[in-house]
């Protein structure tokens, strides 16, 4: 009877154990799990990029205010695409610029989207770019903000 008994409890806390490790969240979106490409974890690949003071800073007024707007436009462009996950640039910082984290799997598809840029192509921009695993769920932000936003940029 002991030796059944305890068969019995051992067989049950295996089983807890299994359930334990196996337990998934009730909340659970399969649907917009896979829109948003997570793993099991609702995390994912991407690449973050730190934009640093480019090596040319003396192009004049009128030729930065231009490539500065065909960065903006690219960012745009890339964000419409889904390649651009989350941007914006840092406050008071003469080194570090911005930052965009971009929906890549390796740092040469990172690379080739930022050499899109405008003011990267002219160096007043360096990117310094890392893999990065973060949550999936960075890839709705833009489209909530749509919501958000009064004015656009």
């Amino acid at each position: 009877m002991k030796i059944l008994c305890l068969t019995l409890l051992l067989g049950l806390c295996a089983l807890l154990n299994e359930a334990q490790a196996q337990s998934t969240n009730i909340a659970y979106d399969s649907t917009l799990a896979k829109k948003l490409n997570a793993d099991d974890y609702g995390m994912k690949k991407y690449v973050m990029v730190f934009l640093k003071t480019g090596s040319v800073t003396d192009l004049g007024k009128a030729k930065t205010d231009s490539l500065f707007a065909g960065h903006m436009n690219n960012m745009n462009k890339l964000a419409e695409e889904g390649k651009l996950v989350v941007a914006g640039p840092f406050f008071k910082n003469d080194k570090y610029r911005g930052l965009f984290i971009l929906n890549a799997a390796s740092l040469e598809e990172g690379k080739k989207m930022v050499e899109t840029d405008p003011a990267v192509k002219a160096k007043l921009l360096e990117p310094e770019m890392l893999m990065w695993y973060g949550s999936a769920a960075l890839g709705a932000t833009l489209e909530i903000h749509k919501k958000i936003e009064k004015k656009t940029m």
